[in-house]
């Protein structure tokens, strides 16, 4: 199989995969910025030609890019998160090849996407954010794409999905607003100022859609992500046809959940 692993932000979508990784360790797992053959969240995207001028402006770190890079047809992908480095710009510089946030024409978005799915194989992956997250918030907030269009799309991704093993495992959290104010508190740096809600309300701010339905704080933040959710879950049981599983976040039974990944299997 497939699987496939989303929901919404805080909903132990990273310690699924790790305890799914855990029973499974036969299935190669990919993070949220990882180079994968699913996503490309906090990857750049380069032509051949971009990624030679991106070698010459960094010349010092072209062993490390060279190392982490993937090959993909024409293309260069580069997990630049995944590279630390103190050079000033190399970070930012590296952002603007990524596919998210209308960097690209969305019918090359679209296409993008749905080839990187055509192209994938029928193995034994499990991917963490790779289908709903970060394609449908750049479709909602930057695209402003209507709803129909993107269940046009996820249509058409399923399509491409299902005879390849598609699984997804979407956890949903019983409480929204409590899940928010809880990783809001949670993700602070060592001196306790906070890191995921400035950066989270600023991205919100910044995209089309934040311009004309401004976000002035959690109370917007949490009217964006229960629209994401209703949308998601309307997908998931309108689109999906039983190729998923809803688990109420940090309240499922690890032990039906592995039984169930084998039955699948």
């Amino acid at each position: 199989m497939n699987i496939f692993i989303d929901g919404m932000q805080g909903a132990g979508k990273s310690t699924l995969l790790t305890r799914l990784s855990q029973a499974f360790p036969e299935y190669q797992a990919y993070r949220e910025g990882d180079a994968s053959p699913a996503e490309l969240a906090w990857c750049s995207y380069l032509t051949e030609e971009q990624y030679k001028e991106m070698l010459l402006s960094f010349p010092g770190l072209r062993e490390e890019i060279e190392k982490k890079t993937m090959t993909e047809g024409s293309m260069r992908i580069v997990p630049y998160t995944q590279i630390l480095t103190e050079q000033s710009g190399f970070h930012r510089q590296m952002e603007q090849y990524e596919i998210y946030n209308a960097r690209v024409p969305f019918v090359r978005f679209r296409e993008i996407i749905l080839s990187r799915y055509a192209a994938l194989d029928a193995g034994r992956h499990v991917f963490e954010c790779s289908f709903f997250q970060n394609a449908i918030e750049s479709m909602l907030l930057y695209y402003e794409t209507p709803e129909e269009e993107i269940a046009a799309f996820y249509r058409e991704a399923y399509k491409i999905l299902k005879p390849k093993g598609f699984f997804l495992l979407y956890l949903d959290p019983e409480d929204l607003r409590e899940s928010l104010l809880r990783i809001r508190k949670e993700r602070v740096d060592t001196e306790g100022r906070e890191l995921w809600y400035p950066m989270m309300l600023r991205y919100l701010q910044d995209s089309p859609y934040g311009k004309t339905h401004p976000f002035t704080g959690m109370e917007e933040m949490l009217a964006h992500f229960e629209r994401r959710r209703r949308l998601e879950l309307r997908l998931i049981r309108e689109e999906l046809c039983g190729d998923a599983l809803i688990l109420p976040a940090k309240r499922y039974d690890m032990e039906q959940v592995i039984a169930m990944v084998r039955q699948r299997g």
